[in-house]
């Protein structure tokens, strides 16, 4: 098992407002921009490097599984339209 200390306290951070971001008030790029001063595009950024850590995946394996799974299906889907 992974060291919990392996994620800082913005990663931790990043990953628990992805479980429960519907829970803030407003849109959530408007809560990332506040909650983490990052763009968008750099949130996704570091949560997709995120969820491939052992250290995310022993904070919170369910979220981990199915953002793994959400990526895996977006991924297939721009191959597929590509094939085409």
């Amino acid at each position: 098992m992974a060291d919990l200390t392996d994620l800082t306290d913005r990663d931790r951070g990043i990953l628990d407002f992805e479980r429960q971001w519907w829970k803030y008030a407003g849109a959530k790029d408007t809560a990332i921009r506040e909650r983490f001063d990052l763009t968008v595009e750099r949130y996704y950024q570091v949560l997709n490097h995120l969820i491939d850590q052992a250290a995310a995946m022993d904070h919170d394996p369910m979220l981990v599984k199915r953002l793994r799974r959400q990526r895996e299906v977006r991924t297939r889907r721009r191959s597929a339209r590509r094939a085409i």
